[in-house]
């Protein structure tokens, strides 16, 4: 505090606020040095401020406030930003603070309302261009924490995608072997007599190898979706003749469970579109299966759809368990899982029998490769009322 005797009212604002310049900087120094986020020199920080907020009594010109805010907030480190603590307002509501009462304890009270006038506008902007600054450094360093996220999920999601690539491709290697010493086993036993159990064990290694060469080259797909490198051996393709040739392929499966499959033609079905037979027969055939594994036997599966302008959907409905709504996007992920794992053993076309999940995600994949798209509906999940899923399936067609 000043000693001396109170200054005059005649001074300007300015002068009146000069005056009080070494009681200020003691005030700051030892009230704010200890706990400032600032790391450079603070007196010399702290100085200026008082020399710029002088300047601005003066001329009315808050610029040099406005230069040195703006470069103690970007000052501002990780840890201050991360804190979410905004440091630079505190600073500045507490240099504010400090000022009002060095006017108050050392001007005379005339003196200390003609400063103050002047000066609170001021301190008022101030406020709002820390405040204003402090967010912007705060979203940009939140910005930047996001992209590095980011950046590593990326890296992680690519990671995976690589391990994807190179463990099916390690594995169809002593897969192909297997699978062609079985062969040769079954003809080199073809005509000769052995007992029902070497029956059952040579179908049994038939089957498992079939299914995990099914897995690695979902695997693959998954790999070749994720990377863009998918391709098709576009032709001219029926449709209908697609589908047929799916149920065809599950006759025996449907009649094991007492079940019915409704193939009813619909304008556009039986008309050529563009496509690669291959891959259309793989996404109907995981559709169709998956249609299969969650109706209770006995149930129905309904093939229909229409022709769209430029477009065919054609939807398979059938009357089981539903799939919960929240869970309706979720299936298209992949690895997806929304059966309980107990079932992940059972046949593919058992009820409710589980899988590695990547079905619907190479379907929607291969039909977004042709240009279309895929989505499911269901009221909901009920194994009592089942009230079953349609799934749709779009597909540009040639005009």
């Amino acid at each position: 505090m000043l000693n001396s005797t109170k200054l005059s009212l005649d001074m300007q604002p300015y002068k009146l606020f000069l005056g009080l310049k070494a009681s200020w900087i003691d005030q700051v120094r030892e009230q704010l040095t200890s706990q400032s986020a600032l790391t450079e020199d603070l007196t010399a920080q702290f100085t200026q401020f008082f020399e710029n907020l002088g300047i601005s009594l003066q001329t009315g010109d808050i610029t040099g406030l406005d230069n040195l805010l703006q470069n103690w907030s970007e000052s501002l480190t990780e840890s201050d930003l991360a804190g979410n603590e905004h440091a630079i307002a505190k600073i500045v509501k507490d240099l504010c603070s400090i000022t009002q009462t060095i006017i108050l304890d050392n001007l005379a009270a005339e003196d200390a309302v003609t400063l103050l006038k002047v000066i609170f506008p001021i301190i008022a902007s101030l406020h709002e261009m820390t405040v204003k600054y402090e967010i912007g450094s705060q979203t940009a360093f939140y910005r930047k924490k996001l992209l590095q996220i980011q950046e590593d999920l990326d890296k992680n999601e690519k990671s995976k995608t690589g391990f994807i690539t190179i463990a099916a491709h390690e594995l169809k290697t002593p897969l192909t072997i297997i699978e062609g010493y079985t062969s040769m086993l079954t003809t080199n036993f073809k005509n000769k007599k052995f007992n029902q159990d070497d029956t059952e064990i040579l179908e049994g290694i038939q089957n498992g190898t079939l299914r995990l060469k099914n897995l690695i080259d979902d695997m693959i797909d998954v790999s070749l979706i994720e990377n863009g490198m998918l391709e098709l051996n576009t032709q001219k393709i029926w449709l209908n003749r697609v589908v047929e040739a799916i149920i065809f392929e599950m006759e025996k499966n449907v009649t094991e469970r007492n079940m019915t499959i409704e193939n009813v033609p619909f304008p556009g079905f039986n008309d050529p579109l563009n496509g690669d037979p291959q891959r259309l027969l793989q996404v109907f055939r995981n559709v169709i299966s998956n249609a299969i594994k969650y109706t209770p036997d006995g149930g129905n599966i309904r093939i229909h759809g229409r022709r769209l302008p430029g477009f065919l959907e054609t939807t398979v409905k059938d009357n089981g368990i539903g799939i919960d709504l929240e869970d309706q996007n979720k299936i298209f992920n992949k690895f997806s899982q929304i059966s309980s794992s107990k079932y992940h053993s059972s046949g593919k076309i058992k009820f409710k029998g589980g899988g590695p999940g990547l079905g619907l995600y190479i379907s929607k994949g291969i039909i977004e490769k042709h240009g279309g798209t895929m989505w499911v509906d269901s009221s909901g999940y009920d194994e009592l009322n089942l009230p079953g899923t349609c799934v749709h399936i779009l597909l540009p067609v040639s005009e």
